[in-house]
């Protein structure tokens, strides 16, 4: 091990060691002190490797959280220290940046409304100011979904200590429930200030702290590690799934993501499987589904357990104005028309079947130029979706 590498797995060690006494209690001022030198030589990738080695160890999510928000509290003025160069103008770290600026603009904006409705909590038009306000705030979800569904699948293959990111996406999800808490607070009819103001201060908290955390410890290292083109082609599709306050419209060709491709698997634009695969996952959706091409030709249908409408393979290739009795086949025709013309995307009917409830839906197949492509007819069983009410978030396998 180099001498780099033996200094920088020493401070490590120390940096847990403040961590574990700070997140149990366990005299930590003291530690503090006696690990001042490699606090104050931490760095952002410390920051990383640190809470990759803490979630590894299976800390309860609520108390590894806690500990996260103490120690870089403890942090804060050796990380504010590091040499810090904001992203290049119109790059995706960029447009990241952007919208982190403005949503602190909106945040601090609203500090004024804030301490007016703690003096007068009857004021249902200041209510109603505040419930658009935070339901604007909320829409920054988009950049959460941008940075869940892109940027961390693509640090996923890239880093091996990428654990942090399942903490922030668990602090994403803590200014999700937030959000939803403070708007039904302020559309009840008692005002409760209390829990009012505990919930305003764990949102003002969790959203300003990402922020820092994003541009003092997660994009400086990713800058270091990857180049430009994957931050381009991350930057592509982001801007195709929408930030929430700056969305600027890049002009340049998208660049494909990278695939690794494993021999017999078919590359599906949204990912690779083998034929085995695409006939298994078709085979245990819970509906029946069947293609018909653009020139009304029967292509393919699933084969799931318990089928509610029967099919055979002598239906592959058979027109499908064929496949209905003379009674209903106009109703095809006039589906398949109006989808043809553009005038329809879907069409939907549901029947009884003896303790049965079918749902029947026809949706219109275009490619990417909007062509007219042909149509998939979906039957589902719903029943028990149909009798659904209230919710069940917890796994509960008895019912």
């Amino acid at each position: 091990m180099s001498e780099f590498s033996a200094h920088k797995a020493l401070r490590i060690q120390k940096l847990q060691l403040v961590f574990e006494a700070i997140m149990y209690k366990q005299n930590a001022l003291a530690c503090i002190k006696a690990n001042q030198e490699a606090i104050d030589a931490i760095t952002a990738h410390d920051v990383i490797e640190l809470v990759d080695t803490m979630v590894k160890a299976t800390i309860p999510i609520k108390l590894l959280k806690e500990g996260i928000n103490k120690f870089l509290n403890v942090a804060l003025h050796p990380l504010m220290k590091l040499p810090y160069t904001s992203p290049q103008k119109g790059t995706f770290l960029d447009c990241c940046v952007q919208n982190n600026l403005l949503l602190s603009e909106r945040l601090k904006a609203l500090r004024p409304q804030l301490v007016q409705i703690n003096k007068t909590p009857e004021n249902a038009t200041l209510k109603n100011q505040l419930i658009a306000q935070f339901n604007d705030i909320a829409g920054f979800e988009k950049y959460y979904i941008i940075k869940e569904n892109i940027l961390f699948p693509a640090i996923e293959k890239r880093w091996p200590d990428f654990r942090c990111l399942q903490v922030m996406w668990s602090f994403h999800d803590d200014i999700r429930r937030n959000l939803k808490e403070i708007i039904v607070l302020l559309s009840a009819p008692t005002f409760d200030k209390t829990q009012f103001n505990k919930v305003l201060g764990d949102i003002y908290f969790n959203m300003f702290a990402i922020i820092n955390r994003e541009e003092r410890i997660l994009f400086p290292h990713i800058e270091t590690t990857f180049t430009t083109e994957q931050l381009d082609a991350l930057f592509s599709e982001s801007i195709e799934m929408g930030f929430p306050y700056y969305n600027p419209v890049k002009t340049t060709p998208t660049i494909p993501t990278e695939k690794t491709m494993q021999h017999g698997e078919i590359d599906l634009s949204t990912g690779n499987l083998t034929a085995e695969q695409i006939i298994l996952l078709f085979s245990h959706l819970p509906v029946d589904i069947t293609y018909v091409d653009e020139n009304n030709t029967v292509k393919f249908y699933s084969n799931p357990p318990h089928r509610i409408f029967p099919r055979t393979n002598a239906i592959i290739g058979r027109d499908v104005r064929n496949c209905h009795p003379p009674e209903s086949v106009h109703v095809v025709e006039e589906i398949v028309e109006n989808f043809r013309e553009g005038k329809k995307e879907v069409a939907s009917f549901w029947i009884k079947m003896k303790t049965q409830f079918i749902l029947i839906q026809y949706f219109a197949v275009r490619d990417q130029q909007g062509v007219y492509k042909g149509v998939i007819e979906v039957s589902q069983e719903i029943s028990e979706i149909k009798a659904l009410e209230g919710e069940r978030r917890l796994l509960d396998w008895t019912k």
